[in-house]
C-alpha cells in the first residue's frame, strides 16, 4: 500500500516531525516529535504538537506507534503529550540503554531512574518490523551519531532522524558521548546501499543558503551530492573531516534540559516535595 507523509516543520528548532498513515481513517505513526521549551523560563508549550493533534484528529487516523530516531540533544519529545492525546505506543532503538546509562552518570540520576528503556512502551531492535494497519515499518540500526540511532522505513520512505542531512548540509556530529565517526560512516553507507529512488525524509534541516527549507531527498542525490559523503569518500577520510568539524562545533542550545526528557521518554523528572519537577545543569562536565 502506498503511504501518506504529512511533515510539520517547528522554526524554533528547526526539527522535522511526520505523520504516515495510508489515508484519511487508517492506522498511523508520528515520527520525532516536538514539545517547545523556552530556556529563559524553563516553560514548555504545545504549539508544534498541537498541529499534529489538529492533523490526526481532522483525518480521523488512529496513532499506533509514536517513534523517535534517537535521544535528540536539540529538542524536547512531545511523546507523552501525544500519547496522552492520541494513545500509541513510544518506541526507540534498544541502544538507549547504554545512552541511559551514559547520562546517568552525567546527570547523577537518582535510584528511581531506570536504565533498561522501560520508560519506554518498546524498544526495536534492528531490522525490527511492526505494521500499523495494512502498512508497515521497518527500523534500521544507524549508530554513530549516537548508540541509539534508528531509521524507519516505510515502503520507498526512510526517516532518517539525525544521521544524514540534505546533500548540501552533510552529516551528523558525533562528538557526543558514545558517538562514533567510523560507526556513522558505515551506517550511512547502509542508507546509501539502498535503491537509488529512496526517499530519504530528514529530522532537521540547517541551509547554509538562501534556499528554501527542505525535508526530502533521495539516495542517488546524497551518493552524488553530500559534501560529507558522496560516492568516493573514503572511511579514513570521513573520519578525520567529521572529527575536524566536530571540533568547531557548539553544543546544541537545548542539549541539557532535552536529553534529560528524551531519555526517559518524554516524562519529566519525579516532582520533588513542593511538586515541582526539576531539570538539572551539570557544571564543567561536557
Amino acid at each position: 500500500m502506498d503511504s501518506e507523509i504529512k511533515s510539520f516543520y517547528d522554526s524554533g528548532t528547526q526539527t522535522f516531525s511526520y505523520v504516515v498513515s495510508e489515508q484519511n481513517g487508517s492506522n498511523a505513526i508520528i515520527i520525532d516529535s516536538v514539545l517547545n521549551y523556552d530556556p529563559k523560563s524553563g516553560r514548555t508549550s504545545t504549539h508544534s504538537a498541537d498541529a499534529i493533534v489538529d492533523y490526526v484528529v481532522g483525518a480521523n487516523l488512529t496513532i499506533v506507534w509514536i517513534l523517535e530516531t534517537h535521544a535528540h540533544a536539540d529538542h524536547l519529545t512531545a511523546a507523552q503529550y501525544l500519547k496522552r492525546k492520541l494513545g500509541g505506543r513510544i518506541a526507540i532503538g534498544d541502544g538507549i540503554q547504554g545512552v541511559q546509562k551514559v547520562f546517568q552518570k552525567v546527570f547523577n540520576l537518582t535510584d528511581d531512574f531506570k536504565t533498561d528503556g522501560s520508560q519506554f512502551d518498546h524498544l526495536l531492535e534492528d531490522n525490527e518490523q511492526q505494521a500499523f494497519g495494512t502498512l508497515s515499518f521497518k527500523a534500521l540500526s544507524l549508530p554513530g551519531h549516537t548508540p541509539a540511532c534508528m531509521a524507519y522505513q516505510v515502503n520507498d520512505a526512510v526517516f532518517v532522524g539525525d544521521t544524514i542531512f540534505m546533500p548540501d548540509v552533510g552529516t551528523a556530529r558525533c562528538d557526543f558521548p558514545d558517538g562514533n565517526a567510523q560507526q556513522l560512516y558505515h551506517s550511512v553507507k547502509r542508507l546509501l546501499n539502498l535503491p537509488g529512488a529512496t526517499r530519504l525524509f530528514m529530522c532537521h534541516d540547517y541551509p547554509s543558503t538562501s534556499r528554501p527549507i527542505a525535508f526530502e531527498t533521495t539516495v542517488t542525490a546524497q551518493k552524488h551530492g553530500n559534501i560529507h559523503i558522496h560516492d568516493g569518500i573514503s572511511e579514513a577520510y570521513f573520519i578525520k573531516l567529521r572529527s575536524s568539524r566536530d571540533a568547531t562545533l557548539e553544543m546544541p542550545n537545548l542539549m541539557l534540559p532535552s536529553i534529560q526528557i528524551n531519555v526517559r521518554a518524554g516524562h519529566r523528572p519525579t516532582p520533588e516535595g513542593n511538586e515541582i519537577s526539576y531539570l538539572k545543569i551539570p557544571m564543567d562536565v561536557l
